[in-house]
């Protein structure tokens, strides 16, 4: 099993007491998104836990007590792009903050554990083509010693981001300015020595020197951890989603970061009634068990391949 910790919402940056506290415990419950009341209890034991995938654009709070995931392979997606607050308005100073902390993070678990994520990639009036090559290759020359990896996307167009798209103007990127943009990227990335990646984009990029992502990476988790996970697919996700199957433990509307990009918030509003249920000792994240839930025992297995001896049976 491998837990995505999350593709919901930003664990590492607001809620990384709650995380300590699950793996402390050794389980976490979960409400399907779907139906509220059906809960999941998911056991955190490393005997099953084949490793974490971390998704933030600030693992700061995270990073002096990494040390209680020595039992764990884990790595994290770190999605540091050229944006203002004018497009992320809760998130840290890039100069400042996070470009530091990116490097802090890549030295204290190694370069293999950080993936560098550039999106998505929106664009307008502000963030034209010619922006985000400049500041794509600023980032590029800062990071390149402490990542292995970039992955990029551009912006998709889900039903909860249309408030936050036009408020941005954002314009319809044609097939053409996608492939002139990403194409660019992947000549920047290799002057670097990075390898550049696209996550769930439609088409076929391999032909301007771009692979398919594989966000959730079995492969990655496999080579951290010293040992072999036979991974299928993640059905859940988008045709184009190159990931392994995953557990997330997030829970919807409950990232503050604001991103007018972010498709797991409704409203801000919401998001401020699910903070309001905060507690780092609940076994749920920013909710608790209420009489109308049922709490089922999910069944979980390690993906690990048994090695066998050559002198064995």
């Amino acid at each position: 099993m491998i837990i995505s910790a999350s593709r919901r919402t930003d664990i590492p940056a607001y809620y990384s007491d709650w995380f300590f506290e699950r793996i402390r415990a050794g389980y976490v419950l979960v409400r399907n998104p779907m139906n509220t009341h059906q809960v999941s209890r998911i056991i955190l034991s490393p005997d099953v836990c084949d490793g974490i995938v971390f998704w933030t654009k600030n693992p700061l709070p995270m990073l002096g007590r990494l040390s209680e995931l020595s039992d764990y392979p884990y790595y994290f997606q770190f999605t540091l792009n050229a944006y203002g607050r004018d497009v992320e308005p809760n998130i840290p100073q890039k100069d400042s903050v996070l470009i530091p902390g990116f490097i802090k993070l890549s030295r204290l678990t190694g370069r293999e554990r950080v993936v560098w994520r550039y999106d998505p990639i929106l664009l307008n009036e502000k963030y034209t083509l010619g922006y985000h090559l400049k500041y794509f290759e600023k980032l590029a020359q800062r990071l390149h010693p402490y990542t292995e990896k970039c992955i990029v996307s551009i912006v998709d167009n889900y039903r909860s981001i249309c408030r936050g798209m036009k408020a941005l103007h954002a314009e319809e990127i044609s097939e053409e300015a996608k492939l002139e943009l990403l194409g660019k990227m992947a000549d920047i990335s290799r002057k670097y020595g990075l390898c550049i990646e696209s996550c769930a984009e439609a088409g076929k990029l391999e032909g301007i020197g771009i692979g398919r992502a594989r966000c959730i990476d079995a492969e990655r988790l496999g080579r951290i951890g010293k040992m072999t996970l036979k991974a299928e697919k993640d059905k859940n996700q988008r045709k184009e989603c190159g990931c392994a199957q995953s557990i997330d433990i997030g829970v919807y509307d409950t990232c503050q970061g604001g991103c007018l990009y972010c498709y797991a918030n409704h409203s801000a509003g919401a998001v401020c009634k699910s903070f309001r249920a905060y507690n780092p000792l609940s076994p749920m994240l920013c909710s608790d068990i209420g009489e109308k839930d049922i709490i089922t025992e999910r069944t979980v297995k390690s993906l690990r391949e048994e090695q066998t001896s050559l002198f064995g049976n």
